[in-house]
């Protein structure tokens, strides 16, 4: 670490606690939102792909594998839409998760939701979008850091 890239994570803890809090707290909606965790994992890989956030490549690539996501589908999850391996649960939270990742005003918000709401429930959907939200800042806050590859 130096002056010109702190480890945020590390300059102001109490920030970076806060958000593990939230971290926690998203994971156990998702639970109870009936989301399983390699639903979750896969959230928070594909965000991680698309933000090229090796870190948290590294964090939850294993994680997923502890939650029964196959290699083969942790191998194609960048073409998850073209794949069948995912199911219409799986794949209608990484399409909320890629809308919440790379904002493009030509997406259609409300179309993307009503798509979701055919394979998730009202709470799954808002799991789905806390978090994508979270695994978007903790990309952000490795990237910014520069933290290494676990």
């Amino acid at each position: 670490m130096n002056a010109e890239r702190p480890y945020i994570d590390k300059e102001h803890p109490e920030v970076y606690k806060a958000a593990v809090k939230a971290a926690v707290a998203s994971r156990a909606a998702a639970r109870d939102a009936g989301l399983g965790d390699d639903t979750i994992e896969l959230v928070n890989i594909r965000v991680s792909q698309i933000n090229g956030c090796p870190t948290c490549l590294s964090v939850h690539l294993p994680k997923a594998r502890e939650a029964g996501v196959g290699q083969r589908a942790l191998d194609v999850l960048p073409a998850w839409r073209e794949a069948d391996l995912f199911t219409d649960q799986q794949k209608a939270a990484l399409e909320l998760a890629e809308s919440l990742t790379v904002i493009d005003p030509t997406v259609d918000r409300q179309a993307v939701n009503a798509r979701a709401a055919a394979h998730l429930t009202t709470a799954q959907i808002s799991a789905v979008e806390w978090t994508a939200t979270l695994i978007n800042a903790f990309n952000r806050i490795s990237i910014a850091s520069g933290h290494p590859v676990r």
